[in-house]
């Protein structure tokens, strides 16, 4: 590209030698992988400002060239519950009943500890998961650690790509627990924070830079997600209004597309 006389932007997304899903040879190749971008790119657009602080002080060798622009997200009601009525028919679950946790299947997203800690909280709600478990062996190996399975509130329910009834779901859910660690900024905490009122999300510079004071903290320390879980149970409505308030006011503010695309152009 750089012979052709073209400038190469790079959005590196997240730190993707890390995630536990790659064996040691292909975590190996993408760190190698990232390195060259560091080093060639004339132009690093980070969605995370963890992201850009950790490529700057991880290659401060090459002088990457930076800048941060956020994803961005959609604060809106979808128009109608009718879908979600028969959803939760379908799926035995109540409106305002159930936390909930949308992501891809994969350990770095932390099911083990969210899914252990929930079976030990005092919770009679349900834990609704939406994601692919198809032809999964994670999903085999994680009902042997966890033994999900013989927990009724635990409840794998699959994908859900209508995104009208996805808003409504994720609307309707008591609260959302996050668990993404390596991913940068994630587009399913936004529509988390976008929708839902009280959102649980692992304690990381990738989460809290997005929340900041509209979200409740977990770390994986034993314990202590489950004692989370337990408070929250008692929060009271003005407590959930004033979390849901801030995250979607975060969204509005800093996360609007609006903003996003006009960073955008300005750089182009």
């Amino acid at each position: 590209f750089h012979k052709l006389g073209a400038k190469v932007y790079v959005n590196p997304d997240g730190l993707e030698w890390k995630r536990d899903k790659w064996n040691f040879i292909l975590k190996k190749f993408f760190k190698v992988c990232e390195k060259q971008m560091a080093k060639h790119a004339d132009l690093l657009i980070c969605d995370s400002l963890n992201i850009e602080k950790y490529i700057k002080e991880e290659y401060k060798k090459y002088k990457p060239n930076t800048t941060f622009i956020a994803y961005g997200s959609e604060c809106g009601k979808a128009n109608t519950v009718n879908k979600l009525v028969n959803w939760c028919t379908q799926k035995n679950i109540k409106r305002n009943g159930y936390y909930l946790i949308v992501g891809r299947f994969v350990p770095e997203n932390n099911y083990e500890t969210m899914i252990k800690e929930f079976i030990k909280s005092n919770t009679k709600k349900d834990l609704v998961i939406i994601t692919n478990v198809e032809k999964n062996k994670f999903y085999e190996e994680l009902k042997e650690k966890t033994n999900f399975d013989k927990d009724k509130r635990i409840k794998f329910v699959g994908t859900v790509y209508d995104k009208e009834l996805l808003t409504q779901i994720r609307t309707n859910a008591y609260a959302y627990i996050h668990g993404h660690e390596v991913g940068g900024t994630n587009p399913s905490l936004l529509e988390a924070l976008s929708t839902t009122k009280l959102n649980l999300l692992l304690d990381v510079g990738f989460n809290t830079e997005v929340a900041k004071a509209g979200a409740i903290y977990w770390n994986k320390e034993e314990q202590n997600l489950k004692n989370v879980i337990n408070k929250i149970e008692k929060i009271t409505k003005q407590e959930k209004e004033k979390y849901g308030n801030l995250s979607k006011e975060r969204i509005k503010e800093e996360y609007n597309w609006n903003k996003i695309v006009t960073n955008y152009e300005e750089i182009f």
